[in-house]
């Protein structure tokens, strides 16, 4: 189907500002462009607090924010929430008001996640600060005002791809203990194959460029994170190549029908799936990478949060 109409002056207003390629432009002048973009998508709802807090992790502390609702009393059900951005760029200001609206729609805390980024910090040291945030609200859950046993995990982009790693890394590490198991993770359009095949995922090739992200984007973003292409084929950076899949936590897939990301979305949905693991993949046709943070200023960006707290009210009740 055709492109929302919603989103079309957002597509056209993105391409007609001609930037270098990734390579000449750079990580710094990419997150700063990044974070004024994600800013004029919307400031989220007012009716949620913040605080940022420097949680324990294997090297030092790890910065989070931590939105919780007006309102909301006791210990809460908690989702940890990590950014998108091609683990190069994104950060705690980019998503702030992403993170208002999903802690405000499904009234639960809402723990983001400021993870170490490349290309100073290259793989695995994101993929170690995202399974880190989680061991330190887990064991810090009664300080933090939040309820250990009702928590899942989320992400858009890179950030799905780490929400996908950390919640198999949680899965391994609950075995043969009396940790809580995940309750739900939320991955939308989640990067699950840093190898990059258009053979394998034809919609790298059919919407590599036109769409806000491009493929040859997604490129600098996997030799930026992991330069040795040999790693790449590794579960921790690419979560599609994990053998076994079972026993994870549910999962709400969200994919766009004109983003690059798409197929391997949906397969790595399929996967969990065929693995036993209770799924829902939803492609929301006519929308792009991106278009999730776009609820505040389109239809069809409300509809897909919308559909995600929903999930998250249904699965940390």
């Amino acid at each position: 189907m055709p492109l929302d109409p919603e989103l079309q002056p957002i597509v056209d207003l993105v391409h007609s500002v001609e930037l270098p390629a990734p390579q000449e432009l750079g990580a710094d002048a990419m997150r700063a462009n990044f974070d004024l973009f994600s800013v004029s998508l919307g400031t989220g709802p007012g009716s949620v607090s913040a605080v940022d807090v420097a949680l324990p992790a294997r090297a030092g502390e790890v910065p989070v924010r931590v939105y919780r609702p007006d309102g909301a009393d006791g210990d809460v059900a908690a989702l940890v929430f990590f950014h998108g951005g091609g683990f190069v760029i994104g950060d705690l200001a980019s998503h702030d008001g992403l993170c208002r609206l999903l802690a405000d729609g499904a009234g639960i805390a809402v723990v983001a996640v400021d993870y170490r980024r490349a290309p100073e910090h290259p793989f695995p040291a994101a993929v170690d600060d995202a399974e880190d945030a989680l061991v330190a609200v887990v064991e810090q859950a009664a300080a933090l005002g939040i309820d250990p046993k009702r928590l899942a995990v989320g992400g858009d982009s890179a950030g799905g791809n780490l929400a996908a790693v950390t919640a198999r890394r949680w899965r391994d590490r609950t075995v043969g203990t009396d940790l809580p198991a995940l309750r739900m993770q939320l991955l939308v359009y989640p990067v699950c194959d840093l190898d990059h095949d258009p053979e394998r995922f034809p919609s790298l090739r059919d919407h590599a460029h036109g769409y806000v992200l491009t493929s040859a984007t997604m490129q600098f973003f996997a030799d930026t994170y992991v330069p040795d292409r040999a790693q790449r084929r590794v579960p921790d950076a690419s979560p599609i190549e994990a053998g076994d899949l079972s026993g994870l936590a549910p999962a709400l897939v969200i994919t766009a029908e004109f983003d690059p990301l798409r197929d391997e979305g949906e397969a790595y949905g399929q996967r969990l799936a065929d693995a036993g693991v209770p799924t829902t993949v939803t492609r929301y046709d006519g929308a792009i990478h991106m278009f999730f943070h776009m609820a505040e200023l389109t239809g069809i960006g409300r509809r897909a949060v919308d559909q995600a707290v929903a999930a998250l009210r249904s699965a940390l009740a």
